[in-house]
């Protein structure tokens, strides 16, 4: 086919992809200019109720690890009336903006501006989600200005605090971190007295059709650990067609993405390789090596885009090959030194020390709730 014939037969997808980018925005438009408005005005004519704590969820239909330990917290206390809500949100747009992590790697919001994983700067400031944030919590004082970016509070200092995540404190609970490792063995018998290899890549492409990476020679991997090690692999959730294990190599390769959280997981987790998943971050509070499995880091930036240069940023090996991933893991399992994992830790995950939701509960209810959600 040549190029004209390809180009004239593209001339009909894109026309489409354009009514249909044009048919979201507008039901975007009267959802967040007229149908929330006006239900917000409803609202707001009612009395306020007093000690009404509510957790929102624009995605999951029940409550997200992410909220677990605020939320656990915050049941102790016989004055807050706690509340789930899920908006039960399938919009691709609607979700890029509310999904978080800890850190700053690949660029979100405000960031991807114009970028090709991004709408235009003008799509995003009609829509500003942000405005009426009173606090935003961070991981470290080093990403407030990322996040600041993202969220279009450049102008509104304080608002976006290092004071932690509350979900990374469970990293330091000696009860989860031994119940994550139950689970792991129940999940996959196989890890029992192995090293726990697992690999977690980011997702590719845009979230409606989220797809998982297989450029990792699994086989290859397997001979080279299959003595001693296990390979976990857990795509992001987003993908649903989950990449293929060769039926040689299930063994030694267990992909457990629809069974385990990815919290669990790196609590179990002897190395971890990775590509440009934000999941570095809380795994970077353990101290234990990483490699980084990059085999298409140019092509990725043009589509997303980093804060900060790639290969300076990432406390571990980059590698393009499955044979380079091989020799780093092998490396590190000789003579790992945690200086640069240490390193990166302290700057980005500073203020994630296990009392990240204390020090939450403290900013917005005062020191009276937290005494009465520390008591247990």
């Amino acid at each position: 086919m040549s190029a004209e014939e390809k180009e004239a037969k593209s001339l009909p997808q894109r026309a489409k992809g354009a009514l249909l980018h044009r048919v979201r925005m507008l039901a975007k438009d009267a959802l967040l200019f007229h149908v929330l408005p006006r239900a917000y005005r409803r609202a707001a004519r009612m009395p306020v109720e007093e000690g009404k704590v509510i957790f929102l969820e624009n995605k999951e239909a029940t409550l997200p690890e992410s909220f677990e330990v605020l939320y656990e917290r915050l049941s102790q206390v016989s004055s807050l009336k706690l509340e789930f809500v899920s908006l039960g949100e399938t919009r691709v747009r609607l979700r890029q903006y509310y999904k978080h992590a800890c850190g700053a790697f690949k660029k979100w919001g405000m960031s991807t501006a114009d970028l090709i994983f991004g709408g235009s700067r003008d799509e995003i400031l009609r829509h500003p989600f942000y405005e009426n944030l009173s606090l935003v919590t961070v991981s470290s004082p080093e990403v407030v200005w990322a996040y600041e970016e993202a969220m279009v509070l450049q102008d509104r200092p304080g608002i976006v605090r290092p004071v932690g995540v509350s979900r990374t404190d469970v990293f330091f609970d000696d009860d989860y971190l031994a119940e994550s490792r139950r689970k792991l063995l129940e999940a996959v018998p196989a890890a029992a007295d192995k090293r726990v290899i697992v690999y977690a890549p980011t997702f590719r492409g845009r979230v409606a059709q989220a797809e998982g990476p297989a450029a990792l020679d699994i086989a290859a991997m397997r001979d080279a650990f299959s003595a001693d090690s296990v390979l976990v692999i857990k795509h992001h959730p987003f993908v649903r067609e989950l990449p293929p294990i060769p039926a040689d190599c299930r063994d030694f390769a267990f992909d457990v993405t629809r069974e385990l959280p990815i919290n669990e997981l790196l609590c179990s987790a002897d190395a971890v390789i990775s590509d440009y998943s934000s999941l570095v971050f809380e795994y970077s509070l353990f101290g234990r090596p990483m490699v980084f499995f990059a085999y298409d880091q140019d092509e990725y930036a043009d589509w997303r885009g980093f804060y900060y240069d790639y290969d300076a940023l990432t406390p571990g090996p980059v590698c393009t090959t499955t044979e380079g991933v091989v020799s780093a893991l092998k490396a590190a399992a000789e003579d790992f030194d945690s200086s640069e994992v240490d390193a990166f830790r302290e700057r980005f995950m500073s203020a994630c020390d296990g009392r990240a939701t204390d020090r939450i509960i403290e900013e917005v209810f005062g020191d009276e709730v937290l005494r009465e959600a520390t008591r247990s």
